[in-house]
Protein backbone atom coordinates (compact mmCIF):
# COMPACT_ATOMS: atom_id res chain seq x y z
CA UNK A 1 0.00 0.00 0.00
CA UNK A 2 1.37 3.60 -0.69
CA UNK A 3 0.77 5.99 2.02
CA UNK A 4 3.15 8.60 0.51
CA UNK A 5 4.53 9.98 -2.82
CA UNK A 6 7.95 11.62 -2.44
CA UNK A 7 7.89 13.75 -5.23
CA UNK A 8 11.86 14.57 -6.27
CA UNK A 9 12.83 17.70 -7.98
CA UNK A 10 15.71 17.01 -9.91
CA UNK A 11 18.18 18.62 -12.52
CA UNK A 12 20.79 16.90 -14.27
CA UNK A 13 22.48 15.79 -11.20
CA UNK A 14 22.60 11.95 -11.47
CA UNK A 15 25.17 11.29 -8.49
CA UNK A 16 22.86 13.22 -6.06
CA UNK A 17 19.78 11.15 -7.03
CA UNK A 18 21.18 7.96 -6.71
CA UNK A 19 22.63 9.26 -3.26
CA UNK A 20 18.75 10.00 -2.57
CA UNK A 21 17.16 6.85 -4.11
CA UNK A 22 20.16 4.79 -1.66
CA UNK A 23 18.54 6.96 1.02
CA UNK A 24 15.35 6.35 0.58
CA UNK A 25 16.13 2.40 0.26
CA UNK A 26 17.38 2.84 3.90
CA UNK A 27 13.67 4.09 5.41
CA UNK A 28 12.49 2.60 8.27
CA UNK A 29 9.08 2.38 6.77
CA UNK A 30 8.56 1.38 3.12
CA UNK A 31 5.52 1.92 2.18
CA UNK A 32 5.88 4.63 -0.20
CA UNK A 33 6.77 5.21 -3.91
CA UNK A 34 9.02 7.77 -5.11
CA UNK A 35 8.45 9.96 -8.33
CA UNK A 36 11.67 11.87 -9.88
CA UNK A 37 10.41 15.07 -11.38
CA UNK A 38 13.23 15.68 -13.51
CA UNK A 39 12.91 19.28 -14.94
CA UNK A 40 15.11 18.05 -18.28
CA UNK A 41 14.42 15.19 -20.44
CA UNK A 42 17.92 13.11 -20.16
CA UNK A 43 18.25 9.59 -21.75
CA UNK A 44 20.88 8.84 -19.16
CA UNK A 45 18.82 9.06 -16.38
CA UNK A 46 15.81 7.32 -18.39
CA UNK A 47 18.61 4.45 -18.76
CA UNK A 48 19.90 4.21 -14.69
CA UNK A 49 16.02 3.98 -14.40
CA UNK A 50 15.21 1.07 -16.60
CA UNK A 51 18.64 -0.57 -15.53
CA UNK A 52 18.23 -0.09 -11.57
CA UNK A 53 14.56 0.24 -10.41
CA UNK A 54 14.80 -3.73 -9.42
CA UNK A 55 17.57 -2.72 -6.80
CA UNK A 56 15.15 -0.79 -4.87
CA UNK A 57 12.41 -1.68 -2.06
CA UNK A 58 9.91 1.08 -3.49
CA UNK A 59 8.26 1.90 -6.89
CA UNK A 60 9.70 4.75 -8.80
CA UNK A 61 8.03 6.06 -10.92
CA UNK A 62 9.80 9.08 -13.67
CA UNK A 63 8.16 12.24 -15.09
CA UNK A 64 9.98 14.77 -17.73
CA UNK A 65 10.14 17.17 -19.97
CA UNK A 66 10.13 17.01 -24.00
CA UNK A 67 13.14 19.12 -24.16
CA UNK A 68 15.11 21.05 -21.79
CA UNK A 69 13.18 24.59 -21.78
CA UNK A 70 15.02 26.25 -18.87
CA UNK A 71 13.47 26.59 -15.76
CA UNK A 72 9.92 24.37 -15.47
CA UNK A 73 9.95 23.21 -12.20
CA UNK A 74 6.24 24.21 -10.93
CA UNK A 75 5.25 22.39 -14.25
CA UNK A 76 6.91 19.44 -13.35
CA UNK A 77 5.59 19.31 -10.14
CA UNK A 78 2.17 19.80 -11.19
CA UNK A 79 3.00 16.26 -13.58
CA UNK A 80 4.16 14.54 -10.73
CA UNK A 81 0.48 15.65 -8.24
CA UNK A 82 -1.34 14.19 -11.27
CA UNK A 83 1.66 10.94 -11.69
CA UNK A 84 1.09 10.10 -7.58
CA UNK A 85 -0.53 7.20 -6.38
CA UNK A 86 -1.29 8.72 -3.07
CA UNK A 87 -3.77 11.10 -1.17
CA UNK A 88 -0.32 12.43 0.87
CA UNK A 89 2.46 14.01 -1.11
CA UNK A 90 6.15 14.88 0.20
CA UNK A 91 8.06 17.32 -1.52
CA UNK A 92 12.47 17.28 -1.63
CA UNK A 93 14.86 18.63 -4.31
CA UNK A 94 17.76 17.01 -5.94
CA UNK A 95 20.13 17.98 -3.72
CA UNK A 96 18.68 17.37 -0.23
CA UNK A 97 19.21 13.88 1.21
CA UNK A 98 16.29 11.88 3.85
CA UNK A 99 17.29 10.86 6.76
CA UNK A 100 16.34 7.27 7.62
CA UNK A 101 12.95 8.27 9.38
CA UNK A 102 12.27 10.71 6.87
CA UNK A 103 8.93 8.73 5.48
CA UNK A 104 8.05 7.51 9.01
CA UNK A 105 7.63 11.22 10.16
CA UNK A 106 5.80 11.91 7.22
CA UNK A 107 3.59 9.28 7.34
CA UNK A 108 2.40 9.64 11.29
CA UNK A 109 1.98 13.73 10.93
CA UNK A 110 0.08 14.84 7.43
CA UNK A 111 -3.32 15.26 8.24
CA UNK A 112 -6.04 17.02 6.72
CA UNK A 113 -5.91 20.47 6.84
CA UNK A 114 -1.93 21.25 7.63
CA UNK A 115 0.92 21.71 5.62
CA UNK A 116 3.84 20.09 7.74
CA UNK A 117 7.14 22.27 6.83
CA UNK A 118 10.64 20.62 7.30
CA UNK A 119 13.97 22.23 7.71
CA UNK A 120 17.35 21.11 6.56
CA UNK A 121 21.20 20.87 7.23
CA UNK A 122 23.14 22.83 4.79
CA UNK A 123 26.31 20.55 4.69
CA UNK A 124 29.41 21.65 4.11
CA UNK A 125 31.59 21.58 1.16
CA UNK A 126 34.28 19.02 2.89
CA UNK A 127 31.67 16.83 4.12
CA UNK A 128 29.91 17.13 1.12
CA UNK A 129 33.08 16.43 -1.32
CA UNK A 130 33.49 13.28 0.71
CA UNK A 131 29.64 11.98 0.16
CA UNK A 132 29.47 12.57 -3.26
CA UNK A 133 33.08 11.22 -4.34
CA UNK A 134 33.06 8.70 -2.52
CA UNK A 135 28.81 8.20 -3.57
CA UNK A 136 28.20 7.30 -0.29
CA UNK A 137 25.70 8.50 2.70
CA UNK A 138 27.54 6.74 5.48
CA UNK A 139 28.74 10.35 6.95
CA UNK A 140 25.53 11.08 7.15
CA UNK A 141 25.61 9.92 10.66
CA UNK A 142 24.34 12.16 13.63
CA UNK A 143 27.82 12.82 15.36
CA UNK A 144 29.53 13.36 12.01
CA UNK A 145 27.52 15.84 10.67
CA UNK A 146 27.53 17.58 13.83
CA UNK A 147 31.02 17.69 13.93
CA UNK A 148 31.67 18.66 9.78
CA UNK A 149 31.89 22.15 8.27
CA UNK A 150 28.12 22.06 8.24
CA UNK A 151 25.76 24.89 9.16
CA UNK A 152 22.01 24.65 10.70
CA UNK A 153 23.59 21.42 12.74
CA UNK A 154 20.63 21.36 15.16
CA UNK A 155 18.77 20.17 12.28
CA UNK A 156 20.34 16.99 12.25
CA UNK A 157 19.05 15.93 15.80
CA UNK A 158 16.43 13.47 15.04
CA UNK A 159 13.49 13.81 18.24
CA UNK A 160 10.48 11.37 17.58
CA UNK A 161 8.00 13.31 19.67
CA UNK A 162 9.44 16.77 19.97
CA UNK A 163 11.78 19.51 18.41
CA UNK A 164 14.48 22.16 19.46
CA UNK A 165 11.74 24.94 18.95
CA UNK A 166 8.23 24.82 19.98
CA UNK A 167 7.23 26.94 17.06
CA UNK A 168 7.44 26.95 13.25
CA UNK A 169 4.62 30.47 12.89
CA UNK A 170 7.74 32.71 12.06
CA UNK A 171 9.38 30.08 9.49
CA UNK A 172 8.08 30.09 5.64
CA UNK A 173 7.90 26.77 3.99
CA UNK A 174 11.28 25.11 2.53
CA UNK A 175 10.16 23.78 -1.17
CA UNK A 176 12.84 21.21 -0.27
CA UNK A 177 11.39 19.60 2.49
CA UNK A 178 7.58 19.72 2.97
CA UNK A 179 4.33 17.83 2.66
CA UNK A 180 0.75 17.89 2.56
CA UNK A 181 -2.61 15.99 1.46
CA UNK A 182 -2.91 16.27 -2.33
CA UNK A 183 -6.39 17.06 -1.94
CA UNK A 184 -5.49 20.88 -0.69
CA UNK A 185 -3.25 21.66 -3.83
CA UNK A 186 -5.67 20.60 -5.84
CA UNK A 187 -8.09 23.08 -4.51
CA UNK A 188 -5.59 25.67 -5.17
CA UNK A 189 -5.08 24.47 -9.15
CA UNK A 190 -1.21 23.12 -7.62
CA UNK A 191 1.49 25.41 -8.31
CA UNK A 192 1.42 28.13 -10.57
CA UNK A 193 3.71 27.85 -14.02
CA UNK A 194 3.72 31.56 -14.27
CA UNK A 195 7.06 30.79 -12.23
CA UNK A 196 9.91 30.50 -14.86
CA UNK A 197 12.51 31.40 -12.09
CA UNK A 198 13.55 29.60 -9.25
CA UNK A 199 12.59 30.49 -6.26
CA UNK A 200 9.54 31.89 -4.39
CA UNK A 201 6.94 29.94 -6.83
CA UNK A 202 7.79 27.06 -5.53
CA UNK A 203 7.61 27.89 -1.30
CA UNK A 204 6.27 31.34 -0.71
CA UNK A 205 3.70 31.67 -3.71
CA UNK A 206 2.35 28.16 -2.93
CA UNK A 207 2.32 28.63 1.54
CA UNK A 208 0.50 31.98 0.82
CA UNK A 209 -2.48 30.38 -1.13
CA UNK A 210 -2.44 27.26 1.08
CA UNK A 211 -3.04 29.78 3.88
CA UNK A 212 -5.63 31.29 1.98
CA UNK A 213 -7.79 28.25 2.05
CA UNK A 214 -7.52 28.04 6.12
CA UNK A 215 -4.65 25.56 5.75
CA UNK A 216 -2.50 25.62 8.77
CA UNK A 217 1.41 24.98 9.49
CA UNK A 218 3.16 21.87 11.69
CA UNK A 219 6.62 22.16 12.54
CA UNK A 220 8.49 18.53 10.93
CA UNK A 221 11.69 19.88 12.72
CA UNK A 222 14.07 17.54 14.20
CA UNK A 223 11.66 15.07 13.00
CA UNK A 224 12.11 15.36 9.04
CA UNK A 225 15.30 15.63 8.25
CA UNK A 226 16.88 16.51 4.93
CA UNK A 227 21.12 16.97 4.61
CA UNK A 228 21.30 19.83 1.77
CA UNK A 229 24.34 18.98 -0.27
CA UNK A 230 26.80 21.95 -0.88
CA UNK A 231 26.60 23.90 -4.25
CA UNK A 232 26.97 27.57 -4.99
CA UNK A 233 23.65 28.77 -5.28
CA UNK A 234 22.49 28.49 -9.00
CA UNK A 235 19.97 31.72 -9.53
CA UNK A 236 20.12 35.41 -9.35
CA UNK A 237 18.83 37.79 -7.12
CA UNK A 238 17.00 39.53 -10.20
CA UNK A 239 14.96 36.60 -10.98
CA UNK A 240 14.36 35.98 -6.97
CA UNK A 241 13.22 40.12 -7.43
CA UNK A 242 11.12 39.47 -10.15
CA UNK A 243 9.42 36.74 -8.46
CA UNK A 244 8.55 38.37 -5.65
CA UNK A 245 7.18 41.30 -7.81
CA UNK A 246 4.92 38.60 -9.12
CA UNK A 247 3.61 37.34 -6.16
CA UNK A 248 3.15 40.82 -4.73
CA UNK A 249 0.62 41.47 -8.10
CA UNK A 250 -0.82 38.32 -7.48
CA UNK A 251 -1.62 38.70 -3.78
CA UNK A 252 -2.68 42.13 -4.56
CA UNK A 253 -5.83 40.51 -7.25
CA UNK A 254 -6.16 37.50 -4.86
CA UNK A 255 -5.37 34.81 -7.19
CA UNK A 256 -5.32 31.60 -4.53
CA UNK A 257 -6.19 29.54 -7.22
CA UNK A 258 -4.01 30.17 -10.23
CA UNK A 259 -4.88 30.34 -13.61
CA UNK A 260 -1.45 28.44 -14.90
CA UNK A 261 -1.54 25.58 -13.01
CA UNK A 262 -2.62 21.78 -12.82
CA UNK A 263 -5.47 22.88 -15.01
CA UNK A 264 -5.33 25.81 -17.12
CA UNK A 265 -8.02 28.18 -16.46
CA UNK A 266 -9.62 31.07 -18.04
Amino acid sequence: MVKLSIIISYYKALGHLKLILEALNNQSVKEFEAIVSEDDNNPETIDFLNSNRDQYHFSILHVNQEKDDGFRKNEMLNKSIKTSNSDNLVFIDGDCIPHKHFVKAYISQIEEGVMCKGRRVMLGEKITKNITLNKTIKPLRTVTVLLSDSDNKKEAIYLKNRSLTLTMKEKGLLGCNWGIQKKHLIAINGFDEDYIRAAVGEDSDIEWRLQRIGVESKSMKNKAIVYHLYHERGYSEEGVAMNWDMLREKMDKDLYICVNGLEKLS
